[in-house]
């Protein structure tokens, strides 16, 4: 994996899209690859999980860091790409034009569906600008309840939608919301646990993808 911008983005908030680029960011980066996050929603969760994560560990935080305007991806993620092997943005809760440059730098688009049918029904748009805009697509169930008839009924109907879908499910679990305060990610806090499992395997389903473009 070389230079590959990975996108994760979706118009309804609450979908765990902060949670998903910084666990994957630094999954990636226990795996020896050098790493970028670009935060470009206005909200700075991301930049706030990373500034925690400097504070408490200093150099050893890892990661390369910036923001951006919607429309000044497309210079951050050049200079980003030219020392570090992937680059992950965040985006804000919304579908609109400003998405287009940071869709058109990307090699992937990744799209969280948490268990529910608005959820479900706010992918549909994102699906639609990135196929216009002719990129990869990926979704993936995201915060899911074990057992749960409404997760069921998401599942079947996210098969249903246009563009790959990872088999990985991201399960509901109070540890994804803790490191995030910590500016940790879940294989720092508990590497053999179910969370660490989830974001390795779905890293892995990113990494095929990615190595097939």
């Amino acid at each position: 994996m070389a230079g590959f911008a990975i996108t994760v983005a979706q118009q309804k908030g609450g979908s765990g899209k902060t949670t998903l680029a910084a666990n994957l960011a630094v999954e990636y980066l226990s795996r020896g690859h050098s790493v970028a996050v670009l935060d470009t929603d206005p909200q700075g969760s991301l930049g706030r999980w990373f500034m925690t994560r400097r504070e408490a560990m200093g150099e050893a935080a890892g990661l390369d860091f910036a923001t951006a305007s919607a429309w000044g991806v497309s210079y951050e993620l050049e200079k980003l790409r030219k020392s570090n092997e992937i680059v992950i943005i965040d985006t804000p809760p919304k579908i609109d034009s400003d998405l287009k440059p940071t869709l058109r730098a990307s090699n992937l688009v990744l799209v969280p569906v948490a268990s529910s049918h608005v959820d479900l029904w706010a992918t549909e748009s994102i699906l639609d600008m990135a196929q216009r805009e002719d990129r990869k697509t990926l979704l993936v169930l995201n915060r899911a309840a074990s057992r749960a008839k409404l997760t069921s009924e998401v599942s079947e109907q996210l098969d249903g939608l246009p563009g790959a879908r990872a088999s990985t499910v991201i399960g509901s679990r109070v540890i994804y919301a803790e490191v995030l305060g910590q500016g940790k990610a879940v294989g720092e806090k508990a590497a053999k646990g179910p969370a660490a499992a989830e974001i390795s395997a779905l890293a892995d389903e990113i990494a095929d993808v990615l190595n097939q473009s």
